[in-house]
């Protein structure tokens, strides 16, 4: 099974937190953080199955579009991405999000 990384970046909170509601409920995924990077951009994480992130990001894409005022600035999925990813990007599962994992 090979893991993916889903991501959505947003203009806005609000937007992000429809986004990653969205996405874990359409699909067997764990949300694995997301990262403030300023002025209003948010981005959220997910990692899953390659066919589970792929439903997941639609969902949440879909979800954060609905939000008065939110705009989806980009989206993107690793099918499989290197494992030296973990160590310098925060999409690894850490002990906090472990109780979650599918």
């Amino acid at each position: 099974m090979a893991i993916a990384v889903g991501m959505i970046e947003t203009q806005g909170f609000p937007a992000v937190v429809e986004a990653a509601d969205a996405m874990v409920k359409a699909a067997r995924v764990t949300l694995v953080g997301y990262e403030k990077i300023g002025t209003g951009r948010v981005t959220v994480i997910v990692r899953g199955d390659v066919s589970e992130v792929q439903a997941s990001v639609a969902a949440g894409v879909d979800a954060a579009r609905r939000v008065n005022g939110g705009e989806v600035l980009s989206t993107h999925i690793i099918a499989r991405p290197h494992e030296n990813l973990e160590y310098v990007l925060p999409i690894s599962y850490t002990e906090d999000v472990e109780m979650f994992r599918v």
